[in-house]
């Protein structure tokens, strides 16, 4: 075993984490103390488990550095598992049989739960991932299908009509029952929030991007900042700020939709 950042040995100063562990409710990783996981599939990449159902998440969220030639060709997903990549840095090429595209900066490649993705650094640069994989809800007479894009090439939209907090959407869930979730950034300019403190069925995985923040969970609020992941299960309170004083609060999420409630 491994550790995200690196860390070898005894530390200089007293342990201490800003991690927050409550399961079934919220959750707060921060990147120090992150250990890297060994998971089959993944060749010369470094592989750690965010979001899982250990923490009562019904998704997985992976953080991953493929090294030179680092990738997974035997396949992610596929069986009822859909699946999303997203490039934090760097390059590599990704398909999912069905669908071929190499991918920067930004880019991102949804696969149908009936379709493998798979990955490959052909650089000799690092590339940072973000892998989420999902079981699929089937509903009758609709479907899901590939999507490919790159955030750089979407439009930030005003967030329920504030001029400072903003967001792109990855996915048609909007209007595609097809699809059961969905993938947003969201970015807050500094002093920027949300309009309300929101409490929704919804659960979020989220990898903070860019920028610090307090954000509120439950009943507390919390610092955060660029590397953190967070996990918010359904009917936590949630709600934050953009604060700092260069970057902006940039963080990129994930959301169930579009299904009722199974009985």
């Amino acid at each position: 075993m491994s550790y995200l950042n690196n860390q070898v040995g005894y530390r200089e100063d007293l342990l201490n984490t800003r991690s927050v562990i409550k399961k079934e409710n919220w959750v707060l990783l921060e990147p120090d103390g992150l250990v890297k996981n060994s998971v089959p599939g993944y060749e010369n990449c470094d592989v750690t488990i965010l979001g899982s159902p250990a923490m009562g998440a019904s998704f997985v969220d992976y953080l991953v550095t493929a090294h030179e030639n680092g990738k997974n060709l035997k396949g992610i997903g596929g069986e009822g598992i859909e699946t999303f990549l997203y490039v934090i840095e760097g390059e590599v090429t990704v398909n999912n049989n069905d669908q071929k595209a190499d991918l920067t900066a930004g880019g991102y490649f949804f696969s149908p739960a009936s379709n493998n993705i798979c990955f490959e650094n052909k650089g000799k640069k690092d590339a940072r991932l973000l892998v989420y994989r999902r079981r699929y809800n089937a509903l009758e007479g609709y479907s899901a299908h590939a999507v490919v894009g790159n955030d750089n090439d979407l439009p930030w939209i005003p967030y329920e009509g504030m001029q400072n907090c903003f967001v792109k959407d990855f996915l048609p869930s909007a209007s595609d029952f097809g699809f059961d979730m969905n993938i947003h950034i969201l970015k807050f300019n500094l002093g920027a929030s949300h309009g309300y403190i929101e409490t929704h069925l919804q659960e979020h995985g989220m990898y903070f991007l860019s920028g610090k923040g307090m954000y509120r969970v439950d009943d507390e609020w919390i610092p955060v900042k660029k590397g953190d992941y967070m996990f918010l299960d359904a009917y936590c309170p949630q709600a934050c700020y953009g604060v700092g004083r260069e970057e902006d609060l940039v963080y990129i999420y994930s959301k169930d939709c579009n299904r009722d409630i199974d009985l």
